[in-house]
């Protein structure tokens, strides 16, 4: 069967892209609407074309099957110079997203139409290139420079009516795409039609324009190259020929394409693509999600609860008395009016999330909820006083979630009956923006209970790895040694300031000790300890000693560095340093780099460990944590994949 067929509706052709999922540009589609160029400008019947795909999109993108594989022809940016060049006037309508070269395609037609739900855009800088068939170059033309650079350095694609405003498109359709935009292109056929794309002219930006763009981009990018090379190709576009511009566009593609950068977030790419369907789940069924109960609304357990309400999902949350569950109300109240503000929320939206939230101090009412997840304090006691309660309230067949970060779930769910339908779920903070979930089964779970914790990531949009059991799992594993090998440095006479530059540097937001300072020293201090009243054997850390003394992080007004009140930036501390100095015995001298490069060693011989232990299946399992849990920097890969671990 044909991904290209046309039909004919008075006058005006339709060519209708079939070429399921997402209708990418494979080599046959690309062939396809060669071919039909062809044919409709022999065609004298034929006054205008429009181009509509089936299924749930427009022309998505590339096709990832031919990623890293020879281009063959019709290329991309010659099929986009054939349609705009065509005899009759091509209609692109767009419905899902044209992102890519399929916004390429879309800009090489002389209109676009879209319906409301539609989104365009230039995602290429996310994968470590930039646009390679004109995006660069046409969309000033469409939008102006000022536009064009916000849309191909960011890679965000925008919604309809916001493309409309910003000229990207011609119109927006109500109703029925083919209907409307036929009439949209019989009506353009009563008018002058406007000059192709590439034949627009561009206004010249004002002349410190490009300066404080390019800082501007250099600042947002932290590090990935992609950006600032797209930010180049727009300059070119501005100020040479079409053609030049264009040939530009074409070798800064084929630069970027072989980099290590691109390399790295591909990896990161498919490895995101993967991790939602694991295929050892193939073909099991989870269980049918229709209401979802949280025990805690303290930070965590309100933030799950906001995932949850986000993705549409009636929540009952639980917590131990009256003036508790007014407090987790008021924390779950302060998540959507946060969002109300940032613009991402409507006042009715906001509303209609708290409406979908019952609050309780009965667990009876999660008699009927599906899923129930456990957010309440990281003491094994309490947690397990919990479940003991859920055991008597919900149904046998209710799946039972701890969100525990470091205790063994085996010991949360002992004496558990059912624990076949027990799982660890271990959500990031603020759980409704990480996108990182860490799913942990126990010994004695079943398929259809992981399969369900899989179906909760893709409900609410996560980033799922499964982890075996041990401390800290993936994540707070790594982020254990990370930090004790920072603090190893420190010992040999690094100081903290140089460590933290070194990270930055590298591409994180922020070094190990600024972390810890915002995060507070106490979490990490107060699980050593209660390790060590257990019996277990926790080395002291230069941790312990600053909290000792009361130096817990910004939130006391000192850590590792001093904070003046009411401002957050970090000031060398002569106290720190003066606690901290007969535990430093060396005096070793490391440039940032070898620093960087000592400590992702670290993060990803302990990643080995834990692959090498059975803890993660793969490596980009590894990556995925790091880069979605952890702010390791996505152009990198990941620590495995930055140290050749691939």
């Amino acid at each position: 069967m044909s991904v290209v067929t046309i039909t004919r509706e008075g006058g005006i052709a339709v060519v209708t892209v079939d070429n399921p999922p997402v209708n990418a540009l494979s080599q046959g589609l690309r062939q396809g609407l060669w071919d039909a160029v062809a044919t409709l400008d022999a065609d004298a019947s034929v006054r205008a074309v429009v181009l509509i795909c089936a299924g749930r999109t427009f022309i998505a993108g590339a096709d990832v099957t031919e990623f890293g594989k020879p281009p063959l022809a019709p290329h991309l940016p010659d099929l986009v110079d054939r349609i705009e060049a065509a005899a009759k006037p091509w209609v692109a309508a767009i419905h899902g997203s044209a992102l890519g070269g399929g916004f390429e395609v879309a800009m090489g037609c002389r209109f676009r139409v879209a319906v409301d739900s539609a989104s365009v855009g230039l995602p290429e800088v996310t994968l470590g290139i930039v646009p390679g068939a004109s995006g660069t170059v046409r969309t000033p033309r469409l939008a102006g420079v000022e536009a064009a650079v916000d849309l191909v350095t960011s890679g965000k694609p925008v919604r309809a009516a916001k493309a409309l405003s910003l000229g990207l498109i011609d119109a927006v359709v109500s109703g029925d795409l083919q209907a409307g935009a036929i009439t949209f292109a019989r009506d353009a056929l009563t008018r002058d039609l406007p000059p192709p794309v590439s034949a627009r002219p561009i206004i010249a930006p004002y002349p410190a324009f490009w300066e404080e763009k390019r800082k501007a981009v250099a600042k947002a990018a932290k590090g990935a190259e992609a950006p600032l090379r797209a930010l180049d190709c727009l300059r070119k576009a501005a100020e040479a020929p079409f053609a030049e511009a264009m040939a530009f566009e074409r070798q800064t593609f084929l630069d970027l394409r072989g980099s290590e950068q691109a390399a790295a977030l591909r990896h990161v790419f498919f490895a995101e693509r993967a991790a939602p369907r694991p295929a050892h789940l193939k073909g099991v069924e989870p269980l049918p999600l229709h209401k979802v109960g949280v025990i805690g609304g303290g930070t965590m357990g309100a933030g799950i609860a906001a995932a949850l309400r986000d993705a549409g999902l009636p929540v009952t949350l639980i917590e131990r008395d009256d003036e508790a569950v007014a407090r987790g109300l008021t924390n779950l109240r302060a998540i959507f009016e946060g969002a109300v503000k940032r613009g991402k929320l409507t006042d009715a939206q906001a509303a209609d999330r708290m409406a979908g939230v019952t609050a309780t101090t009965d667990y009876a009412a999660l008699s009927d909820a599906d899923l129930i997840i456990e957010a309440v304090f990281e003491e094994i006691g309490v947690k397990r006083a919990v479940f003991d309660r859920l055991a008597t309230a919900c149904r046998a067949d209710a799946v039972l979630a701890t969100n525990t970060s470091y205790l063994d779930p085996r010991l949360i769910a002992d004496g558990l009956p059912h624990p076949d339908r027990f799982i660890g779920l271990h959500f990031f903070s603020p759980a409704n923006v990480m996108r990182l979930l860490e799913i942990v089964p126990a010994p004695q779970i079943s398929d259809r209970t992981l399969a369900t914790g899989f179906a909760l990531a893709r409900l609410l949009d996560k980033i799922p790895v499964q982890s075996g059991i041990c401390e800290g799992f993936i994540g707070n594993r790594i982020l254990k040694r990370y930090r004790a090998s920072a603090e190893a440095l420190v010992r040999q006479g690094v100081a903290i300031a140089e460590i933290d530059a070194a990270m930055r540097g590298y591409g994180l937001a922020m070094g190990p000790f600024e972390a810890q300072d915002l995060g507070g020293l106490d979490i990490a201090y107060l699980q050593r300890e209660g390790a060590r009243a257990a019996g277990q054997e926790v080395p002291e850390t230069l941790a312990d000693l600053l909290v000792r003394a009361g130096r817990k992080g910004q939130k006391t007004g000192g850590g590792w560095y001093d904070y003046a009140p009411g401002d957050r930036r970090p000031q060398p501390s002569a106290t720190a340093a003066a606690l901290l100095a007969d535990r430093i015995t060396g005096s070793a001298a490391m440039d940032r780099a070898a620093i960087a490069r000592h400590l992702v060693g670290e993060m990803a011989a302990e990643g080995q460990a834990i692959l090498d232990e059975g803890i993660a299946a793969k490596v980009a399992d590894i990556d995925l944590v790091k880069v979605h849990g952890y702010g390791f920097p996505r152009w990198k890969g990941g620590p495995m994949f930055a140290t050749g671990r691939r």
